[in-house]
């Protein structure tokens, strides 16, 4: 799997090219800017983007707006988005375009390497890996006469830990409920959302972003 990384601090860049080989990915690029990011995302067309939100030389959201180009180019490249704030419009916006193959992780809570390499690995393959505080803060809405004001509290729950990125086996063992119960809820999920009959992976996907999008879209409101 060829990843193009993008992080401006060299030894947090270094380290994250360390692991990831460790992990058996190939760094198709490892850049500390954002014009190198956008030639190698137009030149290298890797599998997966890992980039900070803040690079050289605007330090502002130099990052994500070379990703978001990308995307627009090439509808669907998977990004994870690596960041030490939560950033609602850059989260929103990357999820504006309804495609999956998306992540938000906060640097100071990425704990361990399997868990950042699982999400590298989700997100590659078009899912989501969406860090609790980001969902939380996206989830600052309207409720009224909307899809989403249909689900009870415990699929809101469910739809949550899906936006994590979490199986409905860990979904149970977290909500300690059985598989059953959370296959029934996910499938209720489906129906109110009106998402079409598909491979449950793909509608995983669009329910996490209907319900992050939702969320963006009910507190822009407050946007100055």
């Amino acid at each position: 799997m060829r990843v193009v990384l993008a992080e401006d601090l060299f030894l947090l860049r270094d380290g994250l090219v360390r692991l990831l080989e460790a992990y058996d990915f190939e760094i198709a690029a490892a850049v500390d800017n954002g014009p190198e990011l956008s030639r190698a995302l137009d030149e290298l067309d890797p599998d997966v983007a890992v980039v900070d939100v803040r690079l050289p030389p605007s330090f502002t959201d130099e990052g994500l707006q070379c990703a978001l180009t990308a995307r627009r180019k090439r509808p669907g490249l998977p990004v994870l988005v690596l960041s030490q704030h939560v950033e609602q419009l850059y989260a929103r916006e990357l999820l504006a375009d309804g495609n999956g193959g998306v992540g938000y992780l906060l640097k100071d809570r990425v704990f361990d390497a399997d868990q950042f390499t699982d999400a590298v690995r989700r997100v590659a393959a078009g899912g989501t890996a969406m860090d609790p505080q980001v969902i939380q803060q996206l989830l600052t809405r309207r409720e009224a006469d909307r899809p989403m004001s249909r689900l009870t509290p415990r699929e809101k729950e469910v739809m949550e830990l899906m936006a994590q990125g979490r199986s409905n086996a860990a979904i149970a063992a977290h909500l300690v409920i059985t598989e059953r119960a959370v296959a029934k809820h996910t499938s209720n999920i489906f129906g109110k959302l009106g998402l079409p009959p598909s491979d449950d992976d793909n509608r995983r996907v669009l329910a996490v972003l209907a319900y992050l999008d939702h969320g963006g879209r009910g507190s822009q409101g407050g946007q100055g």
